[in-house]
């Protein structure tokens, strides 16, 4: 069921990605006159004018090489936290999906997703420098160790916790709530996949309205102009100060498109990876 979760998001990484360069650059784009972006379309024709359609998939490697591993953790997390919190009928309720979902985002934070999102972050950032210096992902990793050592890999990591952490226990939580709606007093009735993925879809909807001002605050510790920043609480004064309290909120829309294409595409594209994992690697 990892390997489902792994490949069903590579394969939903690759369809949504150029969503995720969108909503990081306009967090990127710090308030200036003018600003480099005027919006979501403007930065899709800049980057096409200026580096081609494969210019929305900067730093998508990052992202595919850690599927598999993200889920595995988090997946992997939930199922052990859940398991021990499960009534004797294997009912779990939605405050403990909460807790569950707050415990695997926490684990996927600092095992793989910092320094996932730090070499995205970055990979999208030098693509709007006069004078892009990564010219691949394993070279990028090279040398962001090489000048940064690997605390260059963790910036951010505070935020990122607070992110993930945030992401997965609301998610979780609606995601319980909905499901043990949804089968009422039957607990072995079978929801459709495709129900699966509306549930999936409001759950990361309210994700992002949820927490997107951490996103925020992570993309720009990550960001090659992390220095400017002492902490997360320093990163979020100086936005706050600087920018205004709508600054909190650039990129949603991009990133409620993704987030929602997202868990749609991963429930159904994952029914159809575990009928073939089934029928090819049999399990007791």
């Amino acid at each position: 069921h990892i390997s489902a979760r792994g490949i069903a998001g590579g394969i939903e990484i690759c369809i949504t990605f150029p969503t995720e360069y969108v909503k990081t650059q306009l967090q990127l784009d710090e308030k200036a006159n003018p600003p480099r972006y005027k919006g979501i379309v403007d930065c899709v024709k800049q980057t096409v004018r200026d580096h081609g359609v494969k210019g929305l998939y900067r730093g998508l490697s990052s992202l595919v090489y850690g599927s598999i591993p993200k889920a595995a953790v988090r997946f992997g997390m939930f199922e052990f936290l859940s398991n021990k919190m499960r009534d004797e009928s294997g009912k779990l309720d939605s405050t403990q999906g909460l807790i569950c979902g707050l415990g695997a985002g926490v684990a996927e934070a600092i095992v793989v997703v910092c320094p996932m999102e730090t070499v995205k972050v970055k990979f999208i950032h030098d693509q709007t420098s006069a004078n892009p210096k990564y010219r691949g992902f394993f070279h990028g990793v090279r040398e962001i160790v090489r000048t940064q050592g690997l605390k260059g890999t963790y910036q951010g990591l505070t935020a990122t916790v607070l992110k993930q952490g945030s992401n997965q226990a609301i998610r979780f939580y609606v995601m319980t709530a909905l499901r043990n709606w949804y089968k009422g007093d039957n607990p072995q009735k079978t929801i459709n996949p495709l129900v699966t993925g509306v549930f999936g879809a409001v759950a990361g909807a309210a994700s992002v309205f949820g927490n997107t001002p951490l996103d925020v605050i992570k993309t720009r510790m990550q960001g090659l102009e992390a220095h400017k920043y002492k902490s997360t609480v320093d990163c979020a004064i100086k936005i706050m100060k600087h920018e205004g309290p709508a600054a909190f909120y650039k990129g949603t829309v991009p990133r409620l498109g993704r987030v929602c294409m997202d868990v749609a595409i991963v429930f159904i594209i994952y029914e159809e990876v575990v009928k073939v994992l089934n029928k090819v690697w049999k399990t007791d």
